[in-house]
């Protein structure tokens, strides 16, 4: 838009909701400014009630500027503020499936990209050390290493909120490996999991990769060895503004089984049952919630967010018309993630 004032937003680049975001602006050619450290507070922007990575500084519909987060719902805010070179394919069924493999890109995938950032001894020394200069690059080195320590303790001290631990480990490392193995395999026949222009999973899925591929040395060496072409794709989708968005660019409803069958295998494997198991634990009102996740057991905290996220993907689901939702049926069911659609 002419004239558009850019977005305010508050991030960091070890954040890969932040990385999410700032690729999404960059190929919709949305301007922005990206504020990092303390600078958001020195301009007198408000705090979010829950802070998070990144926050956003938008109006409210008094014209009060308030602090925005969650990355999902801020994509679909700005597909309706924003004209062209949209990022969710208009065909209703590709628009259901984009969100549900938006969603596992950024509530399983983000396990492990916090598995392995803070489970190995060479993942967390690079971490402890450089996160806390992104945010204060001046810090004088003995307050250095003392931040790095705070954060290092800290963030291993919260590894269980993701579920993370050694009953689960193997399981995280196993969906890891297959998940490279199926994107590289997408990636040898185009260069996004809709067709020839990214939709938000994308972004999604790039977003933690830019930390698992790009920045943790475990998880980097894993993906530079195994599948090079996804190593390379996460560069690539870093900055997307030159990419054409055609409109025919779009793979058609009838080719997603064929094509996305081994991604919605493994959410089904892997990120469904996770899913449920919390839900149902939420509902009895327990504290911790165990399944069996691709054979092995799995036991982690209940998450009420991710209970949000199974109320939203069935919101989503009941809100297509009949067509589209038997169309849907037809591409989910075997791949286990029809079992999602409880509502």
């Amino acid at each position: 838009m002419a004239n558009q004032q850019p977005l305010k937003l508050k991030g960091a680049p070890g954040s890969p909701y932040t990385r999410k975001m700032l690729a999404y602006l960059r190929y919709r050619h949305i301007p922005y400014q990206f504020l990092i450290g303390d600078q958001a507070t020195e301009l007198g922007f408000p705090t979010p009630k829950v802070e998070l990575l990144p926050t956003f500084y938008l109006p409210n519909d008094d014209g009060d500027i308030e602090a925005v987060v969650d990355s999902t719902p801020l994509i679909r805010r700005f597909e309706t503020a924003f004209e062209d070179r949209a990022a969710l394919p208009h065909d209703p069924v590709l628009g259901f499936i984009n969100y549900l493999i938006e969603d596992y890109a950024d509530e399983w995938l983000t396990k492990c990209m916090f598995h392995y950032r803070w489970y190995y001894d060479p993942d967390i020394e690079k971490a402890g050390n450089i996160l806390p200069l992104w945010r204060a690059m001046q810090v004088p080195d003995e307050a250095h290493q003392k931040m790095a320590a705070y954060v290092s303790d800290r963030q291993i001290s919260r590894l269980y909120v993701v579920g993370s631990n050694d009953t689960t480990a193997p399981v995280i490392e196993a969906s890891y490996h297959r998940f490279l193995d199926i994107m590289n395999k997408i990636l040898t026949e185009r260069p996004f999991l809709f067709g020839t222009r990214p939709a938000s999973a994308d972004f999604g899925i790039y977003a933690q990769l830019t930390q698992l591929a790009g920045f943790d040395p475990t998880p980097a060496a894993i993906c530079l060895k195994e599948t090079p072409r996804v190593y390379a794709w996460v560069d690539i989708v870093d900055d997307l503004s030159g990419n054409p968005a055609d409109p025919s660019g779009w793979l058609s409803a009838e080719e997603i089984k064929a094509l996305l069958g081994d991604l919605l295998n493994e959410i089904g494997k892997v990120y469904v049952p996770a899913l449920l198991a919390n839900a149902e634990a939420l509902k009895a009102g327990e504290k911790t919630m165990e399944t069996t996740i691709d054979d092995l057991p799995w036991h982690q905290p209940t998450f009420p967010y991710q209970g949000k996220c199974l109320q939203w993907i069935n919101e989503a689901y009941l809100a297509l018309d009949d067509e589209s939702r038997t169309r849907v049926d037809e591409i989910l069911t075997g791949t286990g993630c029809e079992q999602l659609m409880i509502a």
